[in-house]
């Protein structure tokens, strides 16, 4: 029982951490993006998007280092699943999400296009150098194309913001950014450590522990950051979050594995994970578009969405 006290302290550490840096990375991300007068949901796609995915990059390249893909493929694909499914989820439930058309019309276009060819490259179930390279060029247009919007925005819309933000205040702001940052990602990693202990301690395959322990805990970021921007209000951030988080989880985080150590992609991904995984990026544009209405997922299709999921995780069980 002593063995176990360490990663259940771990676990209950990270989540307080997390909690508290979550809430400082949303609010200074914020006001940067009223500085620079830059677009929310641009902060959100990029900024918010590659900063709460450092975690799931990080456990893919030291899985894929171990030689343990099986891990790697899984903790992409399971924290998409948790995006969409429990991060949405929860956040339409607290309150409904207000969405953009124009991030149905690109960015979830974009998502739906890589989540394809991922699909593609996996279907013949070897993951190699060549799968990671073409991964990593769909990133580097992502990110072409975002930059190339950031400059074509110039609305904000951080009329909440607790205190108007002047220039004087940058610096102050990007190293609480970068510290809210890092400690985000520390307190994942200390969540992942202590949950994984635990489910080897209870024998669960490492497979499993990629598609759920570990990515669960990789995709608290996305879920503290999310809850915490819907709490504020700021609703472009949360779709924008999510979606970004997952296409960086898709290009990048996938690449990972193929790169560093190309190997086999277990049977179970293609048949099971995979699918659910387009599933429910089909389902995200279901619950998003409304003809001729205003946008907005909600807490009807909140509950849909945390339904597919709890469906998901009774059948890995």
């Amino acid at each position: 029982m002593p063995d176990i006290l360490l990663p259940i302290l771990a676990l209950l550490s990270g989540f307080v951490l997390l909690i508290w840096s979550a809430d400082e990375f949303t609010e200074n991300g914020a006001k940067i993006a009223n500085i620079f007068k830059v677009s929310p949901l641009i902060i959100g796609l990029l900024i918010f998007g590659f900063g709460t995915s450092a975690p799931e990059m990080l456990v893919s390249g030291l899985a894929a280092m171990d030689g343990n893909t099986g891990l790697s493929i899984g903790n992409a694909i399971g924290s998409n699943i948790f995006n969409i499914a429990l991060v949405l989820g929860i956040s339409a439930i607290i309150a409904p999400i207000k969405v953009h058309e124009d991030i149905l019309k690109k960015e979830w276009v974009f998502l739906m296009v890589a989540t394809l060819c991922a699909g593609l490259l996996l279907w013949d179930g070897r993951l190699d150098v060549t799968d990671g390279l073409m991964l990593l060029t769909l990133l580097i247009l992502f990110l072409a194309y975002t930059l190339k919007e950031a400059k074509k925005n110039t609305h904000h819309e951080f009329d909440n913001l607790e205190q108007p933000i002047d220039k004087s205040q940058t610096k102050k702001t990007w190293i609480m950014l970068i510290v809210g940052l890092i400690v985000l990602v520390s307190s994942a990693k200390l969540v992942v450590w202590g949950g994984v202990e635990v489910a080897k301690a209870y024998g669960i395959s490492d497979l499993i522990i990629g598609l759920t322990v570990v990515a669960l805990g990789t995709s608290l970021p996305e879920l503290a950051v999310s809850i915490a921007s819907v709490l504020k209000k700021q609703y472009e951030m949360v779709v924008g979050n999510v979606i970004g988080s997952n296409l960086f989880n898709t290009i990048a985080v996938l690449a990972i594995p193929g790169l560093i150590h190309p190997s086999d992609v277990p049977v179970e991904v293609l048949n099971r994970d995979y699918p659910i995984m387009l599933l429910l990026t089909v389902l995200l544009f279901i619950v998003s578009y409304k003809f001729g209405k205003k946008h907005v997922i909600n807490r009807f299709e909140g509950v849909v969405l945390v339904s597919v999921f709890s469906l998901y995780m009774w059948q890995l069980f």
